[in-house]
């Protein structure tokens, strides 16, 4: 078993609905924007795996957003993927997979689900040391194809430091259930993406000083 990622209950939260799918508030509010930059960064074809996909809402959009991609969710907690499943099923698109079982920041992954066309995490990042964020993104570099893309979106820090009062309260919140975990900064990011022998970021600014 793939060790579960230790994410602290306030940040984690979903609420539950009918049967085992889960609504994850903030991934309402923040899906259309998501859809559409990535929709504009994404390869036309290929394969795309969507790390750490949580309650499952996003892909949904993703999958019938860019159809020419087969969609494979992933993720480590098994009542999170069972409600991945359930919104898989109810949706039941053709370019739109099961989960896979995989924990993004356990080394060796990358070798075993190589070729992916696309990468895509969300709001991650922050929940986890930046050791686990090295393990992840070099992974990630493994598995993609020749040309493929990653995609990383989140809460970030600009030379240090947070952009909001409401973004520094959450920040030290996060450290204080955690000190190794908490939000990354945009340089030490990039840095990461370079050293794993990825190109330097394309940065688009989101809502809510997400990037």
């Amino acid at each position: 078993m793939p060790r579960r990622l230790n994410l602290p209950e306030s940040v984690s939260a979903a609420n539950a609905t009918t049967g085992a799918r889960l609504i994850a508030p903030s991934a309402e509010r923040n899906a259309a924007a998501i859809t559409e930059a990535l929709a504009s960064i994404a390869p036309a074809t290929g394969c795309a795996l969507e790390l750490a996909s949580g309650t499952g809402q996003h892909i949904v959009g993703f999958a019938r957003s860019m159809p020419g991609l087969t969609w494979r969710p992933s993720e480590v907690d098994p009542v999170r993927a069972a409600s991945i499943d359930a919104y898989v099923m109810e949706a039941a698109l053709a370019n739109l997979h099961p989960p896979l079982e995989l924990d993004a920041t356990a080394p060796g992954w990358g070798a075993r689900h190589g070729g992916q066309a696309l990468i895509v995490l969300i709001n991650l990042l922050h929940l986890v040391s930046t050791r686990e964020s090295q393990v992840l993104i070099s992974e990630a570099a493994a598995a993609l194809a020749t040309g493929g893309r990653i995609a990383i979106y989140g809460p970030f820090l600009r030379d240090g430091a947070t952009t909001s009062e409401g973004d520094a309260q959450f920040d030290a919140s996060l450290r204080a259930q955690d000190p190794e975990i908490g939000y990354k900064d945009v340089l030490g990011v990039s840095n990461m993406l370079q050293e794993a022998g990825l190109s330097p970021p394309n940065i688009l600014k989101m809502p809510a000083n997400n990037l």
